[in-house]
């Protein structure tokens, strides 16, 4: 029995000696082979760990959505942290060993930054999705999802920034240049400072924006004399599409800095007005009654407010007011126009001879002086 063993481990011996010839020879096969090795055991791993993890975090949206997106990431920083320890472990003898630890810092940088990024975009996503804004009442949708997208867009910036120094801090040149740099820090900071002051600026105005929130997606603004609705809001700018399908283009920091109106801030009701200019001896009384129907009839009054006041005198006409209300802006000016219109019909049938006209003296005009205006 023993001498069995010995044939076959003299054989073993004998096929694997030339392998171990030229891994002595040429030391890179060694650690392309261990490379190899982990390559295949992060695939294994990571392939039942995911399909584990995706099966237990079924009734966990965040948990699941999360395993999800950081699948691919996860699985790369795996692998390249098996890859820092099997580098380190070679021999520092080694030829090219310090370029390929670089080059394996560098891309476990890389991979970190790109997992941090899938994590925080997953759980945004998730977010967004829990608070649907295609609702009739949106508007708690519509701050979650504002401060969502504009914390979430805030620390990927972030992590970018910082993924990117960590990056260049690797080289030795860079280094170099930042220790130069802090002996002169006081410069260097006002420099950098005026620098980066928009950047930096239109970070915290989306933090300041994500937090108070002023803003809202889908709010109905007044931005410069400009009437539209908040499309989106980026880390740098907002996009406001405007009532004829222009797209306006604001720098976060200008809401910080400049007022504006926000028709929407608490809440989507709003009150119109139509404007209506007739004759004194108008009776007001069908005018309001005219007006309430109108108003009931019409699917963009919501049945809180409809008045009907005369709010100026001239010298030739009186005008009235019709104060309307709707659940929103857009309901409100269809409103608006459609009671304008309707009264406006509804005068010119019933009472056409107390439209607006001139005036003028005949009496004047018969003694040869001119008519005064009235």
């Amino acid at each position: 029995m023993t001498h069995h063993v010995a044939i076959w481990l003299e054989s073993i011996v004998y096929l694997l000696g030339p392998w171990i010839i030229l891994i002595r020879e040429l030391p890179w096969i060694a650690v392309i082979i261990e490379l190899l090795v982990a390559l295949i055991a992060t695939l294994v791993v990571h392939r039942i760990g995911t399909n584990i993890l995706l099966r237990l975090t079924i009734p966990l949206p965040f948990s699941h959505k999360l395993v999800q997106s950081a699948n691919e990431a996860g699985g790369l920083v795996l692998f390249l942290l098996a890859a820092q320890v099997i580098l380190r472990d070679a021999p520092p003898t080694l030829a090219g060993i310090s370029m390929m630890l670089h080059a394996s810092a560098l891309s476990l940088i890389t991979a970190l930054t790109w997992l941090g990024l899938r994590c925080v975009r997953s759980i945004a996503q998730t977010i967004i999705e829990l608070h649907p804004a295609d609702t009739a009442d949106n508007l708690q949708a519509r701050r979650v999802q504002t401060q969502t997208r504009v914390l979430a867009r805030s620390v990927m910036v972030v992590m970018v920034v910082i993924g990117s120094g960590a990056a260049l801090m690797t080289l030795p040149l860079l280094r170099q240049i930042g220790s130069s740099l802090l002996a002169s820090a006081g410069v260097a900071g006002l420099v950098v400072g005026f620098a980066a002051k928009p950047v930096l600026g239109n970070l915290l105005a989306g933090m300041q924006i994500a937090l108070t929130q002023p803003l809202r997606l889908e709010d109905v603004v007044i931005v410069q004399n400009e009437w539209g609705q908040i499309e989106e809001i980026t880390g740098t700018y907002v996009v406001i599409r405007i009532w004829d399908q222009r797209r306006l283009i604001v720098p976060l920091q200008w809401f910080i800095e400049n007022p504006f109106q926000n028709w929407t801030r608490t809440s989507s009701e709003i009150l119109g007005t139509a404007l209506i200019w007739v004759d004194y001896r108008l009776p007001l009384v069908p005018v309001r009654a005219e007006a309430e129907r109108i108003c009931r009839d019409a699917p963009e009054w919501d049945g809180r407010l409809c008045l009907v006041q005369v709010v100026e005198a001239s010298e030739r006409a009186m005008q009235l007011r019709v104060l309307v209300s709707a659940r929103d802006a857009g309901k409100c000016w269809d409103l608006r126009c459609r009671v304008r219109e309707g009264l406006i019909d509804f005068i010119q049938r019933a009472y056409p001879q107390y439209l607006p006209r001139m005036r003028a003296d005949i009496t004047a005009q018969e003694a040869g002086s001119p008519p005064p205006a009235c």
